[in-house]
């Protein structure tokens, strides 16, 4: 979720009631060396509570300074990522390709523990690919290093995201810990989240992907686990206003010039959760445009055109909003109750 999960994605997964949503995954060696961007990436101390900044490295020393530094700046869990495919990562001997080697994992992680007061999490596959499924025992050696929380991806690094997310295949996990186990991969709806806790007998889910476009789907989930039915969608004035805060945000919390494109993205995403393929001809559209008013202006043309025009909004609001100035004010996970 690098690219999505930003202060302003996060604190409008906040807003929707995700109650616990992870930071951007950080490297942990730039993060020591002061990289403007990468410190940025990690802040959120006062905004976002519980702060949890994801660290990825492949060297113990850095991703204990990544630790003291991320308590620093306010974190209040941190999470290890021993679970990102990529192949610019696990080129690098970082996020999953960790797997193929469980001792160095466990030094990163021992060193992690060690640098830090606060609770250390992980975040990994079931392994790097089908004949080396070792997720088990590296859970049951991160637990003994003091790892409070494992969160799975159902599927190995060798499988990426194609196929279908095996749930069934973290029960093993489950039964080798007995620390909380989280179930990831292709969660999109309270159905899917029920199932992969049945399969799995995790304590709960993380929504990833899904969540693209749609922050208000973990605090859904969460709302259907805890009393029943189906994740609910907002009304359409509700996802307008997300929509334009989260823009307002993007602008603040980036440069002009990368705001507007960080934006872009997020804008897509959401035209493309509403409308689909109806939309497609405005998200093409819209995402060409660079002056934030026009955006804000089309934006509002789109969602309260047909067939479901924004009826929450009185004109009043609708001008307050496009035409109000940038605030300066600045994730996704969902757990069973």
């Amino acid at each position: 979720m690098a690219g999505v999960t930003d202060i302003p994605f996060r604190r409008q997964v906040k807003a929707f009631g995700g109650r616990y949503c992870v930071s951007e995954m950080v490297a942990s060696e730039q993060l020591a060396r002061d990289r403007i961007d990468m410190v940025r990436r990690a802040a959120g101390a006062g905004v976002i509570s519980p702060l949890v900044i994801q660290l990825a490295g492949r060297e113990p020393r850095w991703m204990a300074e990544g630790a003291r530094l991320a308590e620093a700046a306010g974190a209040e869990v941190i999470d290890i990522n021993m679970g990102c495919p990529a192949k610019s990562v696990t080129s690098g001997l970082c996020g999953s390709a960790l797997m193929r080697d469980p001792d160095q994992a466990l030094r990163l992680i021992e060193a992690t523990v060690a640098a830090t007061d606060l609770p250390v999490t992980l975040k990994m596959r079931l392994g790097w690919d089908h004949a080396r499924l070792n997720a088990p025992d590296i859970a049951r050696r991160a637990q003994d290093a003091g790892v409070r929380m494992l969160t799975i991806h159902g599927r190995t690094r060798n499988q990426f995201f194609t196929g279908v997310a095996d749930w069934a295949a973290i029960a093993p996990v489950v039964d080798a810990v007995t620390i909380p186990v989280i179930a990831n991969g292709d969660i999109a709806n309270a159905a899917d989240a029920r199932r992969a806790l049945a399969l799995s007998g995790a304590a709960g889910v993380m929504i990833g992907r899904a969540a693209q476009g749609r922050p208000w789907l973990p605090g859904a989930i969460e709302h259907a686990l805890a009393h029943g039915g189906g994740a609910a969608t907002p009304s359409r004035g509700r996802l307008f206003q997300s929509l334009l805060t989260l823009y307002e945000h993007t602008l603040d919390f980036y440069d002009h010039g990368l705001g507007v494109r960080v934006a872009r993205k997020h804008i897509a995403w959401t035209i493309d959760a509403i409308f689909g393929a109806g939309g497609r001809e405005q998200r093409k559209a819209i995402c060409t445009l660079t002056d934030p008013a026009r955006v804000r202006e089309a934006l509002y043309v789109l969602f309260a055109s047909e067939p479901a025009p924004i009826a929450a909004i009185d004109a009043a609001c609708v001008q307050n909003t496009l035409c109000a100035p940038r605030s300066s004010e600045a994730s996704p996970a969902t757990r069973r109750a």
